[in-house]
């Protein structure tokens, strides 16, 4: 602006040009019309930045090379029957809480030996009694979904009568084993959705949903060598952009804590801390590994296989 004192002209917050040239003055003019533009931009790069973890309604960031399928991406409206294999342990009771308040999943049939007779707890949908069925009987089940939440080399039997049951139909019901039988069986998807394409998820069968024998609250610590100096800034808008949109990976700028996460539906990341050299990163990450690692990863899967919106009857962040 012209100043009534100086008879100077003032660009952005410091530059002074003196006013006499006409000539001067335009360049003046120019100049600050450029740098009006790239303040602009860069506000706008820094807007875009700090909203790239935040999916808006109908949009799905460009960043993400794998990004969640909402409900744009639903091809099935009809609730599905489901048979879960294993119900009285820990994954088993979580999994009967989320079906519980899902729209979609109809859960039929709750097996476990040592409860046989009794009445399953915590479903209100419809009353189960559970039942103490061989791995034959199981395949006859008129069901959409087998859930297997066995401990590792107790799957295979059920899996085999199934298949057997299944072998020259055009539909096969959907399998999703708990267990980590089949992550290395490339007849398997083993299916992480955050990294795994979400599309080969949608079209298969049979998954692989392993989890570990721990009870729930995971914390790693993750040493990184990098192939270029960087900063902690520099990491944290990578995480940022790589996981933009998703609803279960909370990227944060401090170190998680395992307390902070237990009894929730997403794993938390952060912590980015750069060494002196900038070549190598610390980065941090928790997760209730009875949720997110187990029972909340296997509906997941589960919505994407049966056509449903990925993230129906989760709650999320």
């Amino acid at each position: 602006m012209l100043s009534a004192t100086s008879g100077t002209l003032r660009i952005g917050a410091g530059r002074i040009v003196p006013r006499a040239a006409p000539r001067v003055a335009a360049v003046a003019s120019s100049a600050r019309r450029d740098f009006l533009s790239r303040h602009r931009n860069f506000h706008n790069v820094n807007n875009a930045r700090s909203l790239s973890t935040t999916q808006r309604p109908g949009y799905v960031a460009t960043t993400n090379p794998n990004p969640p399928f909402g409900k744009r991406n639903t091809s099935n409206d009809t609730p599905s029957r489901v048979a879960l294999i294993g119900g009285r342990g820990y994954t088993g009771q979580a999994l009967v809480e989320l079906f519980d308040k899902h729209p979609y999943m109809d859960l039929r049939h709750v097996l476990s030996r040592e409860l046989v007779g009794q009445e399953l707890k915590g479903y209100n949908k419809r009353k189960i009694i559970y039942e103490n069925l061989s791995a034959e009987e199981c395949a006859q089940l008129d069901v959409d979904a087998y859930v297997l939440a066995l401990p590792n080399g107790v799957s295979q039997p059920y899996v085999d009568a199934i298949d057997q049951a299944e072998k020259g139909k055009d539909k096969k019901s959907l399998i999703v084993d708990l267990s980590a039988d089949y992550r290395f069986d490339d007849s398997w998807t083993y299916s992480l959705p955050e990294l795994t394409g979400r599309s080969k998820i949608a079209q298969s069968t049979r998954i692989s949903n392993p989890v570990t024998s721990w009870f729930r609250g995971i914390h790693l610590t993750i040493n990184i060598p990098l192939n270029k100096s960087m900063n902690s800034r520099d990491i944290r808008n990578i995480y940022q952009d790589r996981y933009a949109g998703e609803k279960l990976i909370k990227v944060l700028g401090e170190a998680p804590y395992v307390k902070s996460i237990q009894g929730k539906h997403f794993v938390e990341t952060g912590g980015f801390t750069v060494d002196q050299t900038g070549k190598r990163v610390v980065v941090c990450a928790t997760i209730d590994n009875l949720n997110k690692g187990a029972s909340t990863q296997c509906l997941q899967n589960m919505n994407l296989a049966l056509g449903y919106a990925e993230y129906e009857g989760i709650p999320v962040m």
